[in-house]
This record gives structure tokens, sequence and C-alpha cells, in this order.
């Protein structure tokens, strides 16, 4: 094979389509703009949600409620999950997200107390509840605030 010889795989290079190239290109005279209007014209164009001067979208449905900027993004984990862990193994944020317990971390890990704890672990994450610390505990682990 050699160079010359090469072309693209049938079907996969398209011709562009010409607009406003006569009659017989079927995208003639108005070049598929219709007549007349604010979109047939030269220009940009109106921007995103504008309704033509009505009341838009975004401005007619009320607003509920506030959105704090600078809350943290905490991710809970039940104390009944980590016995999936070996006894005496030592559960990290990183170890959680191997482990596919936890897929991203954000802005830290809060271990709660649903479910029963087996296993004697240390736990390494950001934030316990006081009931998920006394059954860490309880079951003679560790709970450590990283």
């Amino acid at each position: 094979m050699k160079l010359h010889e090469l072309s693209p795989v049938a079907g996969s290079k398209k011709d562009v389509k010409r607009i406003g190239r006569g009659h017989g290109s079927g995208q003639g005279k108005t070049a598929g703009k219709g007549h007349k209007g604010q979109k047939a014209r030269s220009g940009k164009g109106m921007r995103v949600g504008f309704e033509g001067g009505q009341m838009p979208l975004q401005r007619r449905l009320p607003k509920r409620g506030f959105n704090n900027i600078f809350a943290k993004n905490i991710v809970s984990v039940n104390v009944g999950t980590l016995n999936k862990f070996e006894d005496g193994a030592v559960v990290d944020i990183a170890a959680l997200v191997e482990a596919g317990i936890v897929k991203n971390s954000f802005d830290g890990v809060k271990v709660l107390s649903n479910g029963n704890l087996t296993k004697k672990l240390t736990v390494k994450v950001t934030a316990f509840s006081e009931a998920a610390k006394a059954k860490i505990e309880a079951a003679g682990g560790k709970a450590e605030v990283v």
C-alpha cells in the first residue's frame, strides 16, 4: 500500500452543506432562514433563555430556600459497612475509596452509627457521630479524627 492509494472509509467523509448558492442547491434564496424576522438577520442571535421580551422562565418560577456556597460536602459511611475490612485493618479515606464504599471523599468522610461492627478496626476519617465512635471502641477498635 502506498500513500496515494489511501482513502477514507466509504461514508465517513461528507460534503459541507453550501447554503445560499442558488435555487438548484436546495438551500438557496433565504438559505434555510425563512422570511425576515430577527432570526433571519446576520449578526448575533438572541441570548440563551430569551423569550422575545416575555418574562423568561427562570424569572417566572418562584425562588425558594438558600444555597450556602461555603457548605462542606461530607460523605457519610455507616458503621455496618466497615465489616467489609479484615480484622485489625487501618481504615482511612484512601482504603474506603479502594474498597468501593466511597466514590469520592469531597470535603471529608463521616462515620454514622447505622449497623453493627464485629471487627477490631482503626478508623481514621474526618468525623464520627458519638454513637459510631462508641460502637467502634466497643468492638475493640480506635476512632481517630484526621
